[in-house]
């Protein structure tokens, strides 16, 4: 066998999905410690399980954290060499939290941090999937993350990258309020990450993936 034919690959390429983000990407609060994206990986695993998941999740990090350590983070967990060869698809999640509320970070700032990380991507040519802040249970805070995930919307729209409207879709719901509330008011629990893993789903996760 020739060295050309040894290194072709016997079937897809496995994907390796690097995910960034805050505590919620982590799944912390939720007994089963799988979160919205354990959730969401695993519905689109498949029999073939070629999705190498790799996370690296910050608590209460702000978008300019995020735009700090983001290069560094995707470097380190790409395989460029199996990339190369046709072994790995490299993909990258943005879980994004409300942080920039708590710390007073202008909409401004807030998208040109997330612009910064997208491009890069760009650059890098590897696709990004971008999650947005969930709300709370406060609906003055709740009106400065709708704000705040407007305009993460908008970046990403510009960019034709793939959003999802957590905002929009949890605001007001039964089952997230009363999650909430029995969690303290935090972070979710089993419903509430489930929710957020319906939303992501629904949201074109598993096109972008390729396992749709």
């Amino acid at each position: 066998m020739s060295s050309t034919e040894s290194s072709t690959p016997a079937g897809p390429p496995r994907i390796r999905l690097i995910a960034l983000g805050d505590e919620l990407l982590a799944g912390v609060g939720d007994a089963r410690a799988l979160g919205w994206l354990g959730r969401a990986v695993a519905s689109e695993q498949g029999p073939d399980a070629r999705i190498d998941l790799f996370t690296s999740a910050i608590p209460q990090e702000t978008s300019a954290e995020l735009a700090e350590r983001w290069t560094q983070d995707v470097s380190r967990l790409t395989d460029a060499h199996a990339a190369s060869a046709g072994l790995v698809e490299h993909r990258v999640v943005l879980g994004l939290g409300s942080a920039d509320v708590t710390t007073g970070i202008s909409l401004a700032r807030s998208r040109l941090n997330l612009a910064k990380v997208l491009d890069g991507l760009e650059r890098m040519r590897t696709p990004a999937f971008v999650v947005g802040p969930p709300p709370g249970l406060d609906r003055g805070r709740n009106q400065a993350i709708r704000e705040l995930s407007a305009a993460f919307h908008d970046v990403c729209a510009r960019r034709r990258v793939d959003y999802v409207d957590m905002v929009g879709g949890l605001e007001g719901h039964d089952q997230w309020i009363e999650d909430l509330s029995r969690t303290g008011g935090e972070r979710p629990g089993q419903t509430g990450y489930g929710l957020m893993a319906w939303l992501v789903l629904h949201g074109g996760f598993g096109r972008w993936l390729g396992t749709d």
